[in-house]
């Protein structure tokens, strides 16, 4: 297997059900933390991964996505004019220049397998990167793909980052039973889809990163409708266990759970307090305002 990951997918055609009616007509993807959307923050952790393109699984409403990584020339001409060079470099610079965007159009919503088999014509048999920006994961200057990049390259099989989740929650996640080889890394025996708790194999959750290999493309399309009537990952990786290696890896870092409101809450208010232009006058606010309450 090519050790290198240069491609990344982005599942980004999902509804946002649960941001409604913020996401009526704005892609939950785009929901800011603080001054930069979900999305460009999993944009960025791929590239500091060493990514070069990013695929984009997108839907009809998600065309504000593509605009965000587009050249905006209007802006930037106004910019430029009123001499706002800092602003003018934020926005030019939101990806290198050798980094590559790719959209694919997902016709109908059936499952996150399904997103990730629309990719298949960008990504041709390489291993590629998936990444979910509803889990926004904090590396503190290691990013959680980087770390999984450097697993992948010293073993050469897939890839899933997990954590341990609450016993009560193993319905909302993908779980793995594990057999430790190193640490923070474990050999991936089963994977179930949202098991209920008295039946989970572990408490350990699949979060929103993978590496995969091509092999699970076609797999994927062989793969019936589970869990939610949909094509689901979870139950691709669990058919390309019989036939080669997958780890587990416990990644470090703080993953916030933006797809629910309290997560994109919590996110917003630490970013915050760690925003260069913002930390201390925030964090004063917070002070004032907990004393209030």
């Amino acid at each position: 297997m090519n050790t290198v990951v240069r491609k990344a997918v982005f599942p980004v055609a999902g509804m946002g059900t649960r941001f409604l009616p913020a996401t009526k007509a704005n892609p939950k993807e785009m929901l800011p933390i603080v001054d930069k959307p979900l999305i460009q923050y999993a944009a960025e952790e791929a590239v500091e991964a060493g990514i070069k393109e990013l695929i984009f699984v997108t839907g009809r409403t998600k065309r504000s996505i593509e605009d965000h990584f587009d050249k905006a020339y209007e802006l930037e001409a106004e910019l430029e004019k009123n001499n706002k060079h800092e602003m003018l470099a934020l926005v030019q610079n939101i990806l290198p220049r050798d980094v590559a965007c790719i959209y694919i159009r997902q016709a109908e919503p059936l499952g996150l397998g399904h997103a990730v088999l629309c990719a298949k014509p960008a990504i041709g048999n390489e291993p590629f990167a998936v990444l979910l920006a509803d889990d926004l994961i904090d590396g503190n200057g290691n990013g959680c793909l980087k770390q999984m990049v450097e697993v992948h390259s010293h073993y050469n099989c897939g890839v899933v980052a997990v954590e341990p989740v609450p016993k009560d929650e193993t319905h909302r996640y993908g779980i793995v039973e594990v057999k430790p080889i190193d640490d923070k890394i474990g050999k991936v025996f089963s994977i179930v889809e949202k098991p209920a708790p008295a039946v989970a194999p572990s408490n350990l959750g699949v979060v929103g990163r993978y590496i995969l290999p091509a092999e699970i493309l076609n797999i994927l399309e062989n793969t019936q409708r589970g869990a939610g009537g949909e094509i689901q990952l979870t139950d691709a990786i669990a058919t390309l266990l019989e036939r080669q290696q997958v780890l587990a890896y416990e990644f470090t870092g703080t993953r916030y759970d933006c797809g629910s409101k309290l997560g994109y809450l919590e996110a917003t208010i630490d970013f915050a307090l760690k925003h260069p232009e913002l930390d201390e006058d925030f964090a004063r606010y917070l002070r004032q305002r907990v004393e209030r309450l």
